[in-house]
């Protein structure tokens, strides 16, 4: 059964609580309006529309937007081939929406890492821990206010964290730009308020000029 059929059955089970499905590239998304109701939602999506995979969840964090966080849930089903998003929007006071452990058992690492990640807790999660940083660990690295360089953090007899090899931070990723390479993240020098144009940079220009071309093949070889 196409997915956009089974969009419109979950509409008519559930009615205003989803908005009109978006279709793109031949995948359909669902926007489920109150996250409260995701664990009912998605016992139908099993149970009832055959959806007995759950392929991830992930978060988005929108960053200055309200509500900040999107948490994502991709499902298929083995019966009828079909792929299916549900969206669900939390406000960052909130941060918390029930867990799907009990619709599908492999949600559970799924919501630790993003709880571990993004800081949204999911009420009713069986054993809701870091899976990847440390009890206690102050931060949540994927947050967009989290600078790509990393934080100290200093945690006697527990652990610590020193910035990564890239320290210099915060850093940016420009919009626009005339190719990827000035698009990338980069170093903002606070006195400039410049980005640097560093030494992948200049390997690159050292690649157009040996070949004519500002990607390979292979090593540089000098112009005879």
């Amino acid at each position: 059964m196409p997915a956009l059929d089974l969009a419109q059955k979950f509409i008519a089970q559930f009615g205003e609580l989803f908005s009109p499905p978006l279709e793109f590239r031949g995948e359909v998304t669902l926007v489920v309006n109150d996250a409260e109701r995701i664990s009912e939602v998605c016992a139908f999506a099993k149970q009832g529309l055959g959806f007995d995979y759950l392929v991830d969840i992930s978060s988005v964090d929108n960053y200055g937007d309200d509500p900040r966080w999107t948490v994502v849930y991709e499902l298929y089903g083995y019966g009828h081939h079909s792929h299916l998003r549900l969206k669900t929007n939390v406000g960052e006071e909130k941060s918390e929406l029930p867990t799907v452990t009990n619709v599908w058992r492999t949600a559970d690492w799924h919501e630790r890492e993003i709880y571990d990640m993004m800081g949204i807790r999911f009420r009713g999660h069986p054993d809701l821990r870091r899976i990847l940083m440390w009890e206690g660990y102050p931060y949540f690295p994927l947050r967009k206010d989290f600078p790509l360089a990393g934080k100290p953090t200093d945690l006697p007899e527990v652990a610590f964290t020193k910035p990564a090899p890239l320290e210099g931070g915060p850093f940016v990723t420009v919009a626009g730009g005339k190719d990827s390479v000035a698009r990338e993240p980069r170093v903002r020098l606070p006195e400039s308020e410049t980005v640097e144009l560093n030494s992948r940079l200049e390997r690159r220009q050292d690649i157009k000029e040996a070949h004519g071309h500002s990607h390979g093949p292979g090593t540089i070889e000098p112009k005879k």
